[in-house]
């Protein structure tokens, strides 16, 4: 993206000029300014598209345009909020990067960080990673972890990378897998889960799944890989991407996973919390994909969290002896 602007490029007072390369292409026009306008609410981003304030090669465009490579983008004079300065403790996702080359860049996302501002959440993973790289002509998720889960998050580096990457994800080209501490001994080494799920927003704004046969298709299929006295370690296959399928399934079949505070067992929760299990049991560990510029097979491994290991050692492990 080249600022075509007249005078100092940081004075948001004066009008903008910028012009799209390939990094911008295909983008929606709305998504494109609240990309660049840093700070603006996102109303005022909207009123000024209707209001024909924003052009595009000297025409009027609506929200839905999709931006070509050589656009001229005419931006109006627009003030910013001034962003309050992160603390030092949300920062510093590289040196959590799993891989990174010219296309997309997978990190190791940690628990308790969202993967996107928003619902009373100021900062995720991706403006993180957009203040600490300035210079980054483009930067967008390639798909979702819950707040609660850890692990492999993919985010592309370029247009093309992150239109092939969907591709994938919506035709099941890639595989995913997640580990999971499951309630009671699962007595099936490999389970087959299909129930469908729908998807509502609470009246407090909380988003939940129930199982429905009207909603959405769910498949999830899970290989037991450890088992202790009152808990199994399950891996999970995602045959399918809806919100919290895992979860959901889990404990539709009778083991929810520990630490789960939407869909699990409070008490036993409680109980894990007093034994040293401060999170949800929940881990993309392991990514397989295409790659979107070579086409070869990319295989992406993220261990186990140190305070997951840890926790597992804290378990008595079940034997046939175990009574």
């Amino acid at each position: 993206m080249k600022d075509l602007s007249k005078g100092d490029a940081e004075d948001h007072q004066a009008v903008r000029w910028t012009e799209i390369d390939d990094g911008s292409a295909g983008q929606r026009i709305d998504n494109y300014l609240l990309r660049v306008l840093k700070g603006v609410p996102k109303s005022h981003v909207y009123r000024i598209l209707r209001s024909g304030e924003v052009r595009v090669n000297s025409r009027r465009i609506d929200a839905t345009y999709r931006l070509l490579e050589g656009d001229r983008v005419r931006i109006p004079p627009v003030r910013t909020a001034q962003a309050a300065p992160m603390a030092p403790a949300t920062t510093g996702l590289g040196n959590r990067v799993v891989f990174e080359d010219d296309f997309l860049i997978a990190i190791d996302k940690p628990a308790g960080v969202a993967v996107h501002g928003g619902s009373g959440v100021s900062s995720g993973v991706i403006e993180r990673l957009r203040a600490e790289r300035p210079q980054a002509r483009f930067l967008e998720l390639v798909h979702r972890l819950d707040r609660e889960t850890s692990g492999l998050l993919l985010i592309a580096k370029k247009r093309s990378a992150l239109t092939h990457l969907h591709d994938q994800l919506r035709e099941g080209h890639t595989d995913k897998r997640y580990l999971a501490l499951a309630q009671g001994r699962v007595r099936d080494i490999k389970r087959r889960v299909a129930l469908s799920l729908h998807k509502f927003t609470t009246a407090d704004g909380d988003r939940r799944v129930v199982v429905d046969a009207g909603g959405q298709e769910a498949e999830t299929i899970f290989h037991r890989r450890e088992r202790y006295t009152e808990a199994t370690l399950m891996e999970a296959h995602l045959l399918t991407g809806r919100t919290h399928q895992i979860r959901v399934h889990l404990a539709s079949i009778g083991h929810p996973i520990a630490g789960d505070d939407k869909y699990g067992d409070f008490a036993w929760n409680r109980l894990l919390l007093r034994d040293g299990l401060k999170r949800m049991f929940l881990h993309a560990a392991c990514l397989t994909i295409t790659h979107p510029h070579t086409g070869a097979a990319l295989e992406l491994d993220c261990p186990l969290p140190v305070e997951l290991e840890t926790f597992l050692t804290t378990l008595t492990p079940w034997t046939d002896a175990t009574t």
